[in-house]
């Protein structure tokens, strides 16, 4: 629980109830003071840290809606009212984030299709060998770019004692990000919505390493892949801890294209180990590194989402908003 306090010129602090209409429509207007348990977190919003994020949070509302509501089969006016929007204004910000129609995307985030996308996982097809001859390189990208380099037995047990880890917060499409590499290469990537929590969630994993708040290369190189450039792209080097099994489930993952969705059984199988299907989910839920390593394109056998570690509604959006960028490819 928080409180808000709105501040200008004009006016002293004070409590404010507020609507979330109201909020979002006076955002860029007013410092914004969050009051936390712990203290105070002051940040004044400025045109290009809060529109990307305004825009996803109205397209997660949006979906989370639409999954509450989706036997009623909620009209975009409906929908438009839920995130404070005129019909016409969602459509355009919706519009401009996934790069379709609302309508369209809701085809990309349907049982049918995740259903589809799992049966074409269990045959060959003239698009699976368009893929594997490059027409549609792009989607191989994690597969092409992303290197995965485990920890030394001693860094691992030793909590990262000898490691010097360096990290920054960002905005990307879905959300705001924590980034945190060493020497070696990303170590973590997740998404912060509280940012102070998804740092202590970085520090427990590596609880006797030394922390420095400042970027580097390979943390731009990572956060290049969610500009889409992906022809300027070089090679991503992922240091991570993890088990020998964990660490070969996340390989594995790379080699699900973006667009694409794969079962855990499906995993469990690719690897050699068939009966290992629980097994391998607990290491997808341990995946320390969103997007790069595509925990999110694995969902239950039955066409089901299912879980995700940084939820539920924001695995939904990734994977709608991949599916329209592999339709606009391929047509």
């Amino acid at each position: 629980m928080f409180s808000v306090f709105l501040k200008n010129s004009a006016q002293e602090d004070a409590p404010v109830a507020l609507s979330a209409c109201f909020l979002f429509s006076e955002l860029r207007k007013f410092r914004v003071l969050v009051i936390r348990p712990n203290g105070y977190l002051y940040r004044r919003p400025t045109l290009k840290t809060v529109e990307p994020n305004l825009n996803y949070q109205r397209v997660a509302e949006a979906i989370a809606y639409l999954q509450q509501n989706f036997k009623s089969q909620p009209t975009l006016d409906e929908v438009a009212e839920q995130v404070c929007l005129s019909p016409f204004h969602f459509q355009r910000v919706f519009s401009e984030w996934a790069g379709v129609s609302p309508k369209k995307f809701l085809q990309y985030i349907s049982l049918r299709h995740a259903q589809q996308m799992l049966d074409n996982n269990r045959q060959a097809t003239l698009f699976d060998v368009a893929h594997e001859t490059g027409l549609s390189g792009s989607s191989r990208l994690h597969d092409l770019f992303v290197n995965i380099e485990g920890m030394t037995p001693g860094e691992y047990q030793r909590g990262g004692e000898n490691l010097t880890i360096r990290y920054r917060f960002a905005e990307s499409r879905f959300g705001t990000l924590l980034v945190a590499s060493t020497a070696k290469g990303i170590c973590y990537l997740g998404f912060a919505d509280d940012q102070s929590l998804t740092l202590g969630e970085l520090q427990q994993l590596f609880p006797n390493a030394r922390y420095q708040h400042q970027a580097d290369e390979l943390q731009q190189s990572a956060l290049s892949v969610f500009t889409r450039d992906w022809s300027q792209l070089s090679q991503i080097k992922l240091h991570l801890r993890g088990t020998d099994f964990q660490i070969k489930v996340w390989e594995t993952l790379l080699k699900t294209p973006l667009g694409k969705l794969t079962s855990y059984g499906n995993i469990a199988g690719q690897i050699d180990r068939p009966g290992a299907s629980r097994a391998v989910g607990s290491a997808v839920g341990s995946n320390p590194v969103a997007f790069l390593i595509p925990c999110h394109r694995v969902i239950q056998s039955s066409g089901a989402i299912g879980q995700y570690h940084w939820g539920n509604v924001r695995k939904t959006a990734m994977i709608g908003w991949e599916g329209a960028q592999l339709a606009r490819v391929i047509h």
